[in-house]
């Protein structure tokens, strides 16, 4: 019997384009380890965003360079040569051919807000069509599922981060005592937390003076959140970093005492598992997939947001007691360590591949 030949469609390969991303790549490698080991006869990625391809990629890969219709064209071409398209999430997926004889088992990835209350039509058409769902979290599953039906049977497998390395152990706390929230600052995800951070700020710097708020990240409400900040009684104590680019992050990481990202939208959260790598306590929230990674109380905390003390309290916790913070944070570096890891999710993820190339 022939191995299988795997088409991975995706809209960006290269480091630095958001969570999506992240699990293209954690995909990129998963299927190269499966190449080395004799299981899948060749593979190759199509990308539609990237004008350059990344040069770590351990297969083939061209990219439409932003233009759809020439996406669609060269997934079609493709499918002439494969037996499996994986996508790296719903809106690729729209792209799979429908014609008879070019029609190849799919799997599609499932991330969090895209199949809850923004689920589009044509999305839910192509989760209806593909042969395999694979799954971030319970949450997003179950959420989607009650939402709308059709994704339970979606199959679950935690993401990961790429690397097996953990981050280097500090020695003593940051100082200044800083909260450090990192990501994109869209209007699309204005649930992420900023607005709560900036909200009570003045009540955690009362207590611990030299706090820091430090907004790490760029988009198009980021001048929105710094006219929220520049409003704050201590908008001194706020700090922008703005886009940092991906090699000079660990320099922000190493300024964290706790990694702060309360929102309500999140299907998994690679940060969280980034600031656990790196033995940094994590504050999230009760509303969303947080609290299947981030374990309240031992790796960090989860408040509700609906409860306006709780936020603050938990911050000025973990800022005013560092001990209790790196014990928090030493707690999450053993869970990044167990369930986290690429090497975690290769061994999580490849019978669930096994399966989908078998169809």
């Amino acid at each position: 019997m022939d191995r299988p030949r795997v088409l991975l469609a995706a809209e960006s390969l290269c480091p630095g384009h958001g969570g999506i991303n992240r699990v293209a790549r954690l995909l990129v490698r998963t299927l190269g380890t499966l190449i080395d080991q004799g299981e899948i006869d060749l593979a190759q990625a199509l990308t539609l965003n990237d004008r350059m391809l990344p040069g770590d990629l351990p297969f083939g890969a061209r990219t439409a360079r932003g233009s759809r219709l020439r996406f669609v064209a060269d997934v079609h071409r493709a499918a002439l040569g494969h037996t499996h398209v994986i996508y790296d999430f719903l809106g690729m997926a729209r792209a799979h051919p429908k014609t008879p004889f070019l029609r190849r088992p799919f799997a599609v990835w499932l991330h969090g807000i895209e199949v809850w209350e923004q689920l589009r039509p044509e999305r839910y058409a192509a989760a209806e069509r593909a042969t395999t769902l694979f799954c971030n979290t319970h949450y997003t599953r179950d959420r989607a599922e009650h939402l709308h039906g059709g994704f339970a049977r979606a199959e679950v497998c935690w993401l990961a981060t790429e690397s097996n390395q953990p981050g280097p152990v500090r020695k003593g706390a940051p100082d200044p005592p800083t909260v450090l929230i990192l990501g994109t600052i869209s209007h699309e995800q204005a649930y992420k937390g900023h607005d709560a951070l900036i909200a009570c700020w003045p009540e955690v710097t009362r207590r611990v003076p030299d706090a820091r708020l430090m907004i790490v990240g760029s988009g198009p409400r980021l001048p929105e959140v710094q006219a929220l900040a520049a409003a704050s009684p201590v908008a001194g104590r706020i700090e922008f970093r703005g886009f940092v680019p991906e090699p000079d992050l660990d320099a922000i990481w190493d300024q964290a005492s706790v990694f702060a990202m309360p929102s309500r939208g999140e299907g998994f959260g690679l940060v969280y598992i980034e600031a656990m790598q790196r033995g940094i306590p994590v504050l999230a929230s009760v509303h969303d997939a947080a609290k299947e990674i981030n374990l309240d109380g031992e790796t960090g905390y989860n408040v509700d947001l609906d409860r306006p003390d709780e936020l603050p309290e938990r911050l000025i916790r973990l800022l005013d007691d560092p001990a209790h913070a790196a014990a928090l944070g030493a707690n999450g570096r053993q869970r990044w360590a167990a369930h986290f890891t690429h090497a975690a999710f290769v061994q999580r993820f490849s019978p669930l591949l096994r399966e989908f190339l078998a169809c």
